[in-house]
């Protein structure tokens, strides 16, 4: 019998439909940008320099920029500011660094690798990007998932029966176009006047702690904002501890995209040593303490990343993991995903543990995926990683809360609706005796349906998002 063996391991190893090579992480050279061209490696690793340096508004990005992009893609970005943003600009140097890193020369080569970026099309979004007819579903909402209705005081949101969400802050050290909070967070833009936190934040933390005191029934707590990077550290360390002192509570995240925005933040030693404290402390009391950050493309899981993940794990984090959000044009496609998901568990020990989908806010139709797409983007990804690595894809829905997208009840790919049921209460809930025995809706964005589920939707417009029978 001929031997098989060598021909079969060749197969299995080239002719998949993705194909995995390890690629090891590099620094952009900041220097290819005119205005960084004399900034020392010392300034570019301190979170100081990387803060004060911010991109905040065009004509600082026109500063760093120089020549190297068209008058036309300003423009282009100062109407999506004035018309369409919901989110204002604010960019770290870090985070700018990772957009179009091999194009260094040449104003159209340069630019045309800005429209192209996936980290630009999601931080830094234009005009052009938006989708023109459906640029907000008709069912879109500013806090589309009402988590300020569930505020049980000011800033924390019970929604789930055992787990709460702490917002300590409404800033970031920046800021996300797709942001699921852009009620909230950030400042407010010609298009979205921003609702604010009225309480000082230690009165504001001190009313979450006596409602986890009082409410023993709650386990975990995700502290969050805004980005926790955001609250001094002093700050944060002293609501950790007292947190700790709750037995009730046995697992606490830290929620911080600036774990890849602004790693230099997470790599001060203060920070380090802080974390270690409190980590030290979290497992003498057996408490699970981990760092969530928000990871959406290769291109940001650089040296500095990996650095600032493995620092924090060597002072003493359970893990550090990554939610990601699926994005049209960034990372939705099983390539995609798979390339950060490798350079994120194999190469920055971050683990990938959650896929959305972009959230129902305004002017977000163009980053939105439909939920066949998510479900066949789950299907693509399965069995390249190692399982407990492999990310699930959920779908947040309003009034119900995370699902995997396979878990949908019904699905009219048509029309874009799908249906989900619920397994408990949500504080909007109340005694309510058929919240367990109605479905509630999620949208596909429309200008993906058929021309007959278009046709319905431009008769339809207006109906109740609330819940379905």
């Amino acid at each position: 019998m001929e031997d098989l063996g060598s021909t079969a391991g060749f197969t299995a190893a080239v002719d998949q439909p993705y194909t995995y090579r390890r690629t090891e992480l590099a620094e952009p050279d900041w220097t290819r940008y005119p205005g960084w061209a004399r900034v020392t490696e010392a300034e570019w690793r301190n979170a100081q320099w990387q803060r004060s340096h911010s991109i905040k508004n065009v004509d600082q990005l026109r500063a760093v920029t120089g020549s190297l992009l068209d008058d036309a893609f300003f423009d282009d970005l100062v109407a999506d500011q004035l018309q369409r943003a919901t989110m204002s600009m604010l960019l770290p140097p870090q985070m700018l660094n990772t957009m179009a890193p091999h194009a260094v020369s040449g104003r159209q080569q340069v630019t045309e690798a800005f429209y192209a970026d996936p980290i630009r099309r999601y931080m830094l979004p234009v005009m052009s990007d938006r989708e023109p007819e459906w640029g907000s579903h008709p069912f879109a909402e500013r806090d589309s998932l009402h988590e300020s209705d569930m505020w049980v005081v000011e800033g924390l949101t019970h929604r789930y029966p055992t787990k709460v969400l702490a917002e300590l802050l409404s800033t970031c050290p920046q800021y996300c176009g797709h942001c699921t909070r852009m009620d909230l967070v950030g400042n407010s833009t010609p298009s979205v006047a921003k609702a604010r936190l009225t309480l000082r934040p230690a009165d504001r933390q001190d009313r979450m702690l006596d409602y986890l005191r009082a409410t023993p029934t709650v386990r975990d707590v995700v502290v969050s904002g805004g980005d926790v990077a955001n609250v001094p550290w002093p700050r944060l360390e002293s609501f950790l501890l007292q947190l700790l002192d709750i037995d009730t509570i046995r697992d606490i995240r830290l929620a911080s995209k600036a774990l890849a925005a602004l790693p230099q933040h997470w790599l001060q030693p203060e920070v380090v040593d802080g974390v270690g404290r409190i980590a030290r402390l979290a497992a003498s009391r057996r408490v699970n303490l981990a760092l969530h950050t928000h990871v959406n493309h290769v291109q940001s899981v650089t040296p500095l990343v990996a650095e600032a993940s493995r620092a924090l794990l060597d002072a003493g984090l359970r893990d550090v993991r990554n939610q990601g959000v699926l994005l049209q044009g960034v990372n939705a496609t099983a390539d995609d995903l798979l390339d950060l998901c490798f350079a994120l568990q194999g190469e920055a020990n971050i683990l990938p543990y959650y896929f959305y989908m972009c959230d129902m806010i305004p002017n977000a139709e163009h980053w939105r995926i439909a939920l066949w797409e998510a479900q066949e983007l789950q299907l693509s990804i399965m069995g390249y990683l190692p399982g407990y690595a492999t990310p699930r894809i959920v779908c947040d829905v309003p009034y119900v809360g995370k699902r995997w997208v396979h878990q949908v009840s019904r699905y009219d790919r048509t029309r874009g609706i799908s249906y989900w049921s619920k397994n408990y209460r949500t504080g909007l809930d109340g005694s309510d005796v058929d919240a367990f025995n109605g479905v509630y809706p999620f949208y596909d964005p429309i200008d993906g349906l058929p021309t007959a589920g278009q046709a319905w939707w431009r008769r339809q417009c207006g109906r109740s998002p609330r819940r379905a029978v």
